[in-house]
């Protein structure tokens, strides 16, 4: 097991190719408004939210910088690639080249998990389980590709289940971890996701810049400083010292497991909907935004919200009451954002959040001071 604490260069480089599957995933998203478009985006991203989060168990036990491990990480970034770039087409005319490439990303995590667990038979039972789990959920993606419509999806659906259910199933004893390691990879892909958003700005402002164009831009850039603030200010540092101080074992497992495997994909995924909402609103800064666009934009910052409700309740056991309301919020005044132009749905979500943070940062200022004065102390 590593013994060392900080995230490598190869980990950040490997984060990197997951940054392309969120961008596949949006622009999937935006390029079919629907419902069905706005279901198969989020199956595929969940698809592949969980390869990356087995390699984020994977590189605790195993430092992926040394001998062969490197090589096979590579050739897993390989395979991710190239299932990222089936993504537009994963139900249609790419769904077997993302089964197969989705094939080869797991199997080299299983095999390197394999590797680690070498001299650990509590933990080789759980990656025996979980190769189990993971083979159903990949036999099945072929099998998707086999069928069509409505059909289709709804195996993907169960592949995403199984393949995602199979360590809450087959238990949580054998894992290990580095918390503080663990704590910073799922940090880095949090700032990759808000990156994104920044980055979709950029794509929707594809016309002469103007008074719109520019406002609508800060108020963008407003929006993701608030969901980074809203993580990294106190949750964050809260959550991964709650980490550290569980028992090793089930204890601290369950808790990675739950806290940041499972509860980090609504985060992401919210993250990745106002992202598909950002393009849209940029594109028709001075239009009225339809359904599925306004959902993304206030119904993805709100998932992201009740996401954080839930992280807090799973690690702390108490309940963030106006983080709750201010997610609820948003997606009570969806109606009135389908109804004003693009510009004003953003101000009106930028200023939600910016009230939601004003609010913490003055009602919490000094357990706000203590936990990061702690932090500069450590």
């Amino acid at each position: 097991m590593r013994e060392d604490e900080q995230v490598t260069p190869l980990e950040l480089f490997f984060d990197l190719v997951f940054a392309l599957s969120l961008t596949q995933c949006t622009t999937l998203i935006a390029h079919q408004p629907t419902w069905e478009g706005l279901l198969k985006g989020t199956l595929v991203l969940g698809m592949l939210w969980w390869s990356w989060v087995g390699y984020a168990w994977l590189t605790s036990v195993l430092d992926p910088q040394e001998g062969s491990v490197r090589l096979m990480m590579f050739a897993a970034m390989a395979a991710f690639l190239i299932a990222s770039l089936c993504v537009p087409g994963a139900f249609t005319t790419e769904a077997f080249g993302f089964a197969a490439a989705y094939a080869v990303v797991r199997t080299a995590h299983i095999a390197l998990f394999l590797m680690a667990s070498r001299e650990d038979g509590a933990m080789r039972h759980s990656v025996n389980g979980l190769a189990w789990s993971t083979a159903i959920s990949v036999a099945l993606l072929f099998v998707a590709a086999l069928a069509s419509g409505h059909l289709r999806v709804a195996i993907w659906g169960l592949a995403l289940l199984l393949d995602a259910g199979g360590p809450y199933l087959f238990g949580s004893e054998g894992w290990k971890l580095v918390p503080a390691h663990f704590v910073d990879r799922h940090s880095a892909i949090v700032i990759i996701a808000l990156g994104e958003s920044i980055v979709a700005l950029g794509v929707g402002a594809r016309t002469k810049l103007g008074s719109g164009i520019v406002t609508a831009a800060v108020l963008g850039v407003l929006v993701a400083a608030m969901l980074w603030w809203i993580y990294f200010d106190i949750a964050a540092i809260v959550a991964g010292r709650r980490l550290a101080r569980a028992q090793e074992g089930r204890e601290r497992n369950e808790i990675a497991r739950d806290a940041y495997s499972y509860l980090h994909f609504p985060m992401i995924a919210g993250v990745a909907l106002l992202s598909v909402g950002l393009r849209q609103a940029l594109d028709h800064v001075s239009e009225d935004l339809k359904f599925i666009p306004a959902l993304c934009l206030l119904g993805g910052s709100a998932l992201y919200l009740l996401a954080h409700v839930a992280f807090r309740w799973r690690n702390m056991h108490s309940l963030s009451v106006r983080r709750l309301v201010c997610g609820l919020l948003l997606f009570a005044l969806l109606p009135l954002g389908t109804n004003m132009p693009a510009l004003a749905t953003l101000g009106m979500l930028a200023g939600v959040l910016i009230a939601l943070v004003i609010y913490e940062v003055i009602r919490y200022s000094d357990v706000r001071e203590r936990v990061r004065h702690q932090v500069a102390q450590q």
